[in-house]
């Protein structure tokens, strides 16, 4: 019988967080439908963990490269999407995170006409393969008498990002920049509403599973009717199951692959291990969530032990190492300090950095 254990073990390996088996990191963000990554440098190793070798060299290539796009696909976040993905998730997703904006926008003072005249000004500016930082953007819109203050630029060029007309482009150092989708990601594909649903259905359920009805409604942003005809389109490839008196849906095709003994890794912020799920009790006991959430939307690097949560750690850059530390929620075992150890050097080859551990 299936048990909430389960449920963990099951994650870490559809997520492919344990027996990772993906080469690309595109092949990785089309899996999981969606990465979040408003974290940025933790986004590229949410990738990263997921694949047999990597370095973040490799998942900023991936960018350059446009097999991945990073842009505001859901919950008025941002996200690594598959460049292929990038045009039917927004046109499934957007309009309503646009449409309960709408109160935020009025309190910032932005209506239609001003998001019409910025929509013309950044098209200008970008045209051609420009890339422009958000600071350069800012700079245009302001020439044009529209205020950038108090979050108003962010919430113009979040916008126009949801309505597809511009996407992160490549870092220049250490800057984001901005460029437009039809050029940048040509390619991309369009669905119909129908087989939209479907298919982020499958991805979701597929990747993230087993998980719940409720679960994928926060996950997508989707109302839950949305939800509900997604999971009927898409039966043929995920089935139901019930587990503890939950009813989860996951792939037909799911097994666990198990690590040996103890199975350390460490997840960035924002990992989708965590929140890809609006229920996270199967992973996280609820004594320590504040502990990994401490408000504000925030969600810690954590440490996770064959598939549960124990403890966050934390990161610091120097020159010529990378400083690792811990925050255990109990006492560790030994085992697990030399596991942890061991998953630290991961983190590190990543980096291409040494480890030291605080």
């Amino acid at each position: 019988m299936t048990t909430t254990l389960d449920v963990a073990s099951l994650r870490l390996s559809n997520q492919s967080v344990v027996g990772a088996r993906f080469d690309r990191p595109s092949d990785v963000v089309a899996w999981m439908g969606m990465v979040q990554a408003q974290d940025y440098l933790g986004a590229l190793w949410a990738i990263g963990l997921r694949m047999q070798s990597a370095t973040e060299a490799d998942i900023e290539q991936a960018l350059i490269n446009r097999s991945i796009v990073r842009t505001w696909p859901a919950r008025g976040t941002l996200h690594f999407v598959a460049g292929a993905d990038v045009r039917w998730m927004l046109e499934l997703l957007t309009p309503r995170v646009i449409a309960r904006s709408a109160g935020r926008f009025r309190q910032l003072g932005l209506d239609e006409v001003t998001f019409a005249r910025s929509r013309e000004l950044v098209n200008l500016a970008l045209q051609g393969g420009k890339q422009l930082s958000r600071n350069a953007l800012y700079q245009v819109l302001e020439s044009a008498h529209i205020s950038t203050a108090g979050q108003r630029g962010i919430h113009i060029l979040s916008r126009l990002a949801q309505e597809g007309l511009i996407c992160f482009g490549a870092r220049d150092g250490t800057q984001q920049t901005f460029t437009l989708l039809a050029e940048w990601v040509p390619e991309a594909k369009t669905m119909t509403r129908d087989q939209a649903l479907a298919e982020l259905a499958n991805r979701y359920f597929t990747s993230h599973g087993p998980a719940t009805l409720q679960d994928f409604v926060w996950w997508s942003g989707l109302t839950t009717s949305d939800a509900q005809a997604g999971i009927e389109m898409a039966k043929p490839k995920i089935v139901q199951e019930t587990i503890e008196g939950q009813v989860y849906w996951l792939s037909g095709s799911t097994s666990a692959t198990r690590d040996a003994s103890p199975s350390v890794r460490l997840l960035p912020a924002f990992d989708e291990y965590l929140v890809g799920y609006k229920d996270r009790s199967a992973v996280l006991d609820p004594q320590y969530v504040k502990r990994v959430n401490a408000g504000g939307g925030m969600l810690s690097p954590a440490i996770v032990i064959d598939g549960q949560i124990v403890g966050t750690w934390k990161r610091a850059l120097k020159r010529r190492a990378v400083v690792i530390t811990p925050g255990w929620f109990t006492e560790p075992k030994k085992a697990y300090e030399h596991a942890f150890t061991a998953a630290t050097l991961q983190y590190g080859a990543f980096l291409n950095l040494p480890v030291l551990l605080a």
